[in-house]
């Protein structure tokens, strides 16, 4: 199993992440046409951040969370790593000639969702039984199952953390850049720069919340999706091997379907 073509691409997906969190700001760095007689000046993304006030901060701190779940569900939730075919073909051959021990070893050596799945299965294997002892298989196979969606759905949820905090946190942002302005107006100062402070901080931590916001949730759906795909074909390829392994289903010689 190699995971070369995916850490080959890892560079290409973080920066199209990062690219995607920094086209808005680069676009509202970007300089307007001054009016006559107006001095306007050119502001970096730091600028901007800093224009944003103390909850830039937390909103940075979500995007950096973001970026790191998806990276993470890249590596962690795909058919390569959770569900390898060759692992699932070599189990089923070792279930068809029952050697138990072999299986279970190659659960051990080769760790993987899947395997993590096979292995409490196999612990309860009784040929004195009737199939095997199939139902105590199934439930410790199903409990499995629902231990590694737990466990892959851990990071998952953190998208969806990041996806909903983020944009109340710009909102948060926005309300309290109205305030300044509202305040700086019962001060008597309504001077269109003495505005612009409050009214710049309501409107970068709107947009900074909304730039974490919308990739965190778009990645959200897209990795839920996978995961309930992933385990979908994992309980049908574990139904198949348990029913080899009991009996139920009698395979001819390299016939590894399921």
């Amino acid at each position: 199993m190699s995971f070369s073509p995916f850490l080959r691409s890892t560079p290409i997906i973080i920066s199209f992440i990062i690219g995607a969190f920094s086209i808005p700001w680069a676009a509202a760095a970007e300089p307007t046409t001054p009016s006559p007689g107006a001095q306007v000046g050119q502001k970096s993304l730091l600028d901007l951040y800093t224009t944003g006030g103390s909850l830039m901060h937390f909103i940075l701190l979500c995007s950096i969370g973001t970026i790191a779940g998806v990276v993470y569900c890249f590596i962690s939730v795909n058919r390569r790593k959770m569900l390898p075919p060759a692992i699932h073909h070599s189990l089923v051959q070792l279930a068809r000639s029952r050697d138990v021990n072999g299986a279970w070893q190659l659960c051990d050596t080769s760790p993987s969702a899947y395997a993590h799945v096979i292995s409490p299965a196999l612990l309860k294997v009784n040929f004195d039984r009737d199939q095997a002892n199939k139902s105590g298989m199934e439930q410790a196979a199903g409990e499995a199952l629902d231990r590694e969606e737990s466990k892959q759905m851990l990071w998952i949820n953190y998208l969806n953390v990041f996806a909903t905090i983020a944009p109340m946190l710009g909102l948060l942002g926005t309300v309290t850049g109205m305030i300044a302005s509202f305040d700086t107006l019962a001060a008597g100062k309504s001077e269109p720069q003495d505005l612009a402070a409050g009214i710049g901080e309501a409107m970068i931590t709107t947009a900074g919340g909304l730039i974490v916001g919308i990739p965190a949730m778009f990645f959200y759906f897209f990795f839920k999706n996978r995961l309930a795909t992933l385990l979908s074909e994992m309980q049908k390829n574990a139904s198949f091997l348990l029913d080899v392994l009991s009996g139920e289903l009698s395979l001819g010689d390299g016939d590894t379907r399921s």
